[in-house]
């Protein structure tokens, strides 16, 4: 079996309120694209994706506001403390853990993890995975330990569907 791997960035989170950063908020622009991408990517469901976020309070709104545009039961997203990373060594490793009987995984999370991830498994660059943005890999790989290079299937970013 092969894999696929999506990595969603958490959408524009706010600065005001001096939160910590684990607490920030989405700002009200944010869920604007991140529908915008849920829009163009409502054609890669034909495949059961098991999706999770970051505790984040940016990264599981913009998971959560994501399945609710694509009518996805918020029971089906899973929070994953290792998930709140900026490395991409750790996300990595957390990629090493993934079971694999699970065949197509959406993660969404933090850069400069997820940019510096996706250059370095897919087979296009990308200088900054932005705000919302999200980029689909395929891997002919029956293991995720074994995730090495991949192709690059879709890239969406906000600023391209508005």
């Amino acid at each position: 079996m092969s894999k696929t791997l999506v990595l969603m960035r958490h959408g524009k989170s706010s600065w005001k309120d001096n939160l910590p950063d684990d607490e920030r908020l989405l700002k009200k622009r944010a869920y604007k694209d991140i529908e915008h991408v849920a829009s163009a990517f409502k054609h890669c469901l034909d495949k059961d994706f098991v999706f999770k976020s970051s505790y984040a309070e940016r990264a599981e709104s913009t998971a959560k506001h994501f399945l609710k545009q694509l009518g996805i039961p918020e029971t089906h997203l899973h929070i994953e403390s290792d998930l709140y990373t900026f490395d991409e060594s750790s996300l990595k490793a957390f990629l090493y853990t993934v079971d694999d009987s699970l065949d197509n995984l959406m993660l969404f999370g933090h850069n400069p993890a997820f940019t510096n991830l996706a250059n370095a498994l897919g087979d296009q660059y990308f200088d900054n995975l932005p705000t919302s943005g999200l980029v689909m890999m395929h891997f002919k790989n029956s293991s995720w330990k074994d995730l090495a290079s991949g192709k690059t299937i879709l890239h969406l970013f906000p600023k391209n569907l508005r």
